[in-house]
């Protein structure tokens, strides 16, 4: 764990929140996430389930968490299982959580061993009447691989048919998708590293810098504040900026060319998302400019236009009318084009310029969990992202800022990272 200490009362509250949802005599199982191999006997650096630190704050593999808010026994309705050291552990992985610093980081009085959890678990599915397991139903997800909570489940269910069975995922991205203001400010400092390291980057970027260079600036300057990359960071100079999910990022920066940053730090398991676009020689030209103004425009009314009450297939179908209307403008659509009637919403001729979604909701995943099928409410964060790709002239711009809903209008959590055109190429200048 490299960030500060959070405080306690988040997973205290978060647990709480859950405990109203549900059924009467329910009993909760939320498990860690598995270590990862790679080959020969490597393991990926661990990454925390979600849920799990949500509810919990621990980071640590193979942890499990059991909720039995009305269980006769006051002492079994929270109870923290953790993987027990020895000298030997300690020597080749590093410290473990001992209880008591276990009972510190959650606020579960209760914490046990591993090897005592088939019993308790046994005990409390003999009183339990509902029993809500994990999964992860995010839409997006490509499930190839039997996770250690699909594992769980099938055994569990295969000892004990006759319970009734419900998804804990249903309840926790209806949890989730709020964010509580302690969640909120560790967003801000997520966002205050990724705007440490956009600045550290907009003085380092010339002609004839390697995109890999680039990225070793922001994962400098992230790491020494206590943070990581969010997700793979895409570096994109000239042409790759086209492709929207380029992860070479080994191509040299040349002089003329517009580069494509989408990089977000992650602070204590919250991310962030940001996307700029800025000119390699740190001054652009007519052109670039035109497109970067034209997006620039989406961005301000697509933050905007994020009110609670709207759908985000609305909000989404607003921000396709806007780019369409700026690419008649930059002479990239005909002005018949924006009355062209598709049945399939893919094939609207604007899609050739801007082809995904206008922005996702953000927390402990960059592409967080909640349900984009209702509408927005208070509390959600979301990342505003339009663009405008221009293949035929081998440039694109996208910008994107992360921006807090609440019921007065929305909040930027970005809105002083340098994003006019003025305010990027003054900054370039001080290089």
């Amino acid at each position: 764990m490299r960030h500060e200490p959070i405080d306690p009362q988040l997973f205290i509250s978060n647990r709480d929140r859950l405990k109203r949802l549900l059924l009467p005599k329910s009993l909760v199982v939320v498990n860690a996430n598995d270590l990862v191999p790679t080959n020969a006997d490597g393991l990926l650096r661990p990454v925390p389930n979600s849920d799990l630190f949500y509810l919990t704050g621990v980071e640590q593999e193979e942890s499990i968490l059991l909720l039995f808010p009305q269980a006769d026994d006051e002492r079994q309705r929270e109870i923290l299982f953790l993987r027990e050291t020895s000298d030997l552990i300690a020597t080749w992985e590093g410290h473990k959580l001992t209880k008591e610093e276990a009972q510190r980081v959650t606020g579960i009085q209760r914490i046990e061993w591993l090897s005592d959890f088939p019993s308790l678990f046994h005990r409390l599915m003999c009183e339990a009447e509902h029993v809500y397991l994990n999964s992860n139903e995010h839409k997006r997800a490509e499930i190839v691989v039997e996770t250690r909570e699909a594992r769980f489940v099938r055994s569990v269910q295969d000892r004990y048919p006759l319970h009734q069975y419900h998804r804990l995922a249903r309840v926790m991205h209806r949890l989730r998708v709020v964010k509580s203001p302690q969640e909120v400010e560790l967003l801000r400092q997520a966002c205050q590293i990724t705007k440490a390291g956009f600045e550290r980057v907009a003085r380092f970027v010339k002609p004839g810098v390697n995109e890999c260079d680039v990225e070793a600036e922001f994962a400098h300057e992230f790491i020494r504040r206590r943070g990581s990359f969010a997700y793979s960071p895409i570096i994109a100079s000239g042409a790759n900026a086209c492709v929207l999910h380029y992860l070479d990022n080994r191509q040299p920066c040349r002089n003329g060319e517009l580069l494509l940053l989408d990089v977000g730090a992650s602070y204590a398991n919250y991310n962030s998302d940001l996307t700029r676009t800025i000119p390699v020689n740190g001054r652009f030209t007519r052109r670039q400019r035109q497109v970067y103004n034209a997006v620039l425009r989406v961005l301000r009314a697509q933050i905007a236009g994020l009110t609670p009450g709207k759908k985000p297939q609305q909000w989404q179908e607003e921000s396709e009318e806007l780019v369409a209307k700026e690419c008649v403008d930059l002479g990239l659509l005909r002005p018949r084009d924006l009355k062209v009637k598709v049945s399939d919403p893919m094939k609207k001729p604007v899609k050739k310029y801007y082809m995904h979604g206008c922005g996702h909701p953000l927390g402990l995943d960059v592409h967080d969990v909640g349900f984009t099928t209702e509408p927005f409410a208070p509390g959600w964060v979301m990342t505003v992202e339009p663009a405008i790709y221009v293949k035929e002239e081998g440039f694109a711009v996208r910008l994107e800022n992360d921006v807090l809903i609440t019921e007065n209008g929305v909040v930027d959590l970005m809105a002083d990272i340098p994003i006019e055109t003025d305010e990027i190429e003054e900054l370039m200048a001080r290089r």
